[in-house]
């Protein structure tokens, strides 16, 4: 399968084929537009589905605009949202941006990638640039955006600056005069302003491609750090790994299909064996696509052990000065808990083991001397050393 078949079965809609056809046949090198919130900084695979067909176009010669939303930043896209966002400094936005922008190359190449800040244009429009941008679209073509039209219905609080926001994202198009754009599902009426507007400055509309958005660890919301149900691109191998069990056994082939490259063929093969398997299968190739990990067996059958109750052999030390300490400080220090109280509700939920035995009493004191190990959950481990 070539790179525009594997980017056109991954998405939702195109609008339209015909078009990308022509574009794709022409042999221009075309603009492939991408728009980022730098309001949350983190990538989890849920943003790689996008990503890694930004990387397709980029190894089939396009150029990739990465764009990052500085200035729309400051207001925040509404979508989805029931009260209007906080808003951002222009510093944060920033800060947020260049970490972006790392964990992106991950997956980009950084040599064949444009950054662009659409402060760059949108910071040095006069009011009069921003009346005539408004005077392109009416208010009812704004208010079928379905969160606005909710929140207006509702009576709940919509600003003005809000309805301005698929404007200023589509006038992103028309600056960088983008060929293709690319997003989730959730921005599609933000992409076809984009589209519409490239025609009132004469220029050729984008081709709009809306990806799927990846469910979370939950099965049900998508994937959101806020929801703490994500696996993160930058997280560390085993966390991954075991993250990636906990995966919904239903929902485990859209990440497959969504997350990999893996042809459809193999995917099916891989599912319709053992899906504890598969779940170990989907682990390998995320860490294969972003830390390339060699000893993928070892972190498996650290996983194994500890399943099963047993305490992985390399263990980070923690050092400890007293000969005895109670076991709510020790969780303070090991950085399991943010505080006493914190350690105490899980010393009585019955999630703390040491030397794999169960602590519930508060009171408990733990002789250091004898290179104990504490744990909390299924995971976290710490052996205490003087």
């Amino acid at each position: 399968m070539d790179n525009l078949e594997l980017i056109k079965r991954k998405a939702v809609q195109i609008f339209n084929e015909e078009d990308l056809e022509k574009k794709i046949k022409s042999g221009k090198k075309l603009v492939i537009k991408f728009g980022a919130d730098p309001s949350r900084p983190d990538l989890h695979i849920g943003h790689s589905v996008v990503l890694r067909v930004l990387k397709q176009f980029q190894d089939m010669g396009h150029e990739v605009v990465f764009l990052i939303g500085d200035f729309t930043g400051m207001i925040g896209d509404p979508t989805g949202k029931n009260k209007t966002r906080p808003a951002l400094t222009f510093e944060q936005t920033r800060k947020s941006a260049e970490t972006y922008v790392k964990q992106a190359s991950k997956i980009l190449n950084p040599d064949k990638t444009r950054i662009a800040y659409n402060s760059e244009w949108l910071s040095k429009m006069t009011f009069e640039d921003v009346l005539k941008l408004a005077g392109k679209y009416t208010v009812a073509r704004i208010m079928e955006r379905d969160d606005f039209k909710n929140r207006f219905e509702n009576n709940l609080p919509l600003s003005m600056h809000e309805l301005l926001y698929p404007l200023m994202q589509g006038y992103d198009s028309v600056a960088l005069h983008a060929d293709i754009e690319i997003g989730g599902t959730d921005q599609t009426f933000n992409l076809l302003v984009g589209r519409e507007l490239q025609k009132d400055y004469e220029q050729e509309s984008q081709v709009v491609m809306t990806f799927p958005l990846l469910v979370g660890l939950d099965g049900k919301e998508k994937m959101s750090k806020s929801l703490d149900n994500y696996i993160g691109i930058s997280e560390e191998p085993f966390t991954k790994l075991e993250k990636s069990m906990k995966i919904p056994d239903e929902v485990l082939r859209q990440y497959f299909e969504l997350a990999t490259d893996l042809p459809i063929e193999e995917i099916d093969k891989i599912m319709s064996g053992d899906i504890r398997e598969a779940h170990f299968r989907f682990a390998k190739e995320l860490l294969a696509m972003y830390d390339n990990v060699n000893e993928f067996e070892e972190l498996k059958q650290r996983y194994l052990n500890i399943a099963k109750g047993g305490i992985p052999e390399d263990v980070e030390e923690m050092k400890v000065e007293e000969e005895t300490a109670n076991i709510c400080d020790l969780l303070v220090m090991a950085g399991f808990a943010t505080s006493r109280g914190d350690a105490k509700r899980m010393v009585t939920g019955n999630g703390v083991k040491v030397n794999g035995d169960t602590v519930t009493d508060i009171t408990t004191m733990v002789d250091t001397t004898s290179k104990p190990v504490i744990q909390f959950g299924k995971n976290k481990f710490k052996k205490i050393i003087r």
